[in-house]
């Protein structure tokens, strides 16, 4: 009995060190709120880095970023409440399946309304580019985009800062 306690707390022992020691040399994750200032930092460059905008480009894309975001954000509240009340539908004592389509094609509804928003404002930002900015604007997208890996339209913590 003494003989597998003592084996037990050395093995947490063991781990907790190896713990310890990989995040203190490894590589660090940003937490989940660094993650996001460093975001912040991303949109603060804004779409036009790199893209040599005129002034009168760069107030246009701030306005139209501005008035999408005033168009997407009650859908993304509203996404939120449905992603919600998806889990309770599902956890519930007898999860009623139609109710449950139902919600799906609502939260669906929900991102692809917010998805036709997105395009509509790429679409406009990138009408107002030369040809030149037009391809670095194209090509920019593309790399963030897979930087980021995969996107999740509702968050926005994925979302890309060009639309």
């Amino acid at each position: 009995m003494g003989a597998k306690i003592l084996s037990i707390v050395l093995l947490m022992s063991l781990s907790t060190a190896l713990v310890a020691q990989t995040t203190e040399n490894g590589p660090k994750k940003p937490m989940r709120g660094q993650d996001h200032s460093l975001l912040m930092q991303n949109r603060q460059k804004g779409p036009h880095e790199g893209l040599n905008l005129t002034d009168v480009q760069k107030e246009a894309f701030k306005q139209s970023m501005l008035a999408m975001q005033k168009q997407i954000q009650p859908l993304r509240n509203e996404l939120g409440e449905a992603e919600a009340h998806q889990k309770t539908l599902v956890t519930a004592e007898k999860p009623d399946l139609s109710a449950i389509n139902k919600n799906i094609e609502k939260i669906g509804a929900l991102k692809i309304e917010m998805a036709k928003i997105k395009a509509k404002h790429h679409l406009d930002m990138r009408a107002q580019l030369t040809d030149e900015q037009r391809l670095k604007f194209d090509l920019g997208k593309g790399k963030m985009g897979r930087a980021k890996g995969l996107k999740h339209i509702g968050g926005m913590q994925h979302e890309h800062p060009m639309i």
